[in-house]
């Protein structure tokens, strides 16, 4: 399978996303190289040409426009994942988060219908291929305090205070929506 990935400056550095052939997110983050997203697509939808292009249409404008305040843009973007049932569900359920109202580990699990699996729901979260798309940024911990993020806690602040803004914050440390 051929796919195609476009790189794009954002505020908080190159933004790549792999797309296939029919215009469907594998595989997005804050980097600069596709070979870097290409781990955290599923072996059998891992392409085995990528392409690369300057522009990937209407996802590109979805990145642009989400970066430049429009929270939304991104929404609409279809994405294709895999994995077993709950984190595939968990995942659906990460694109009902809405900008600006982050939610704890705790309640995306409750959300993901087993309140008892955090642990599951924080793995969904770690597994998220489609950065941004699919905002596992959006999910904090009990107390406020960011968790992880494969992109490191500098972009899951910037994004959070991005949506969040009456709320800014300086530095990952004391990034804390309430």
């Amino acid at each position: 399978m051929t796919a195609y990935s476009s790189t794009v400056d954002t505020p908080i550095g190159p933004f790549t996303a792999i797309i296939a052939t029919d215009e469907v997110v594998l595989a997005s983050g804050w980097t600069d190289s596709f070979d870097a997203l290409l781990p955290v697509i599923a072996p059998h939808l891992r392409p085995i040409e990528v392409r690369r292009r300057p522009d990937l249409g209407a996802v590109t404008k979805a990145i642009r426009l989400y970066h430049e305040g429009n929270l939304t843009a991104v929404d609409d973007i279809p994405v294709r994942q895999s994995s077993g049932q709950f984190i595939t569900h968990a995942w659906d359920i990460l694109r009902t988060v809405p900008p600006g109202k982050p939610t704890t580990y705790t309640n995306f699990a409750a959300l993901s219908g087993r309140p008892e699996a955090i642990r599951a729901a924080a793995s969904a979260c770690a597994r998220n291929a489609a950065a941004l798309f699919v905002p596992c940024h959006r999910i904090v911990r009990t107390d406020g305090s960011l968790g992880g993020f494969r992109w490191g806690l500098p972009v899951k602040c910037w994004l959070l205070n991005h949506e969040l803004p009456s709320h800014q914050l300086k530095t990952a440390d004391d990034c804390r929506p309430q």
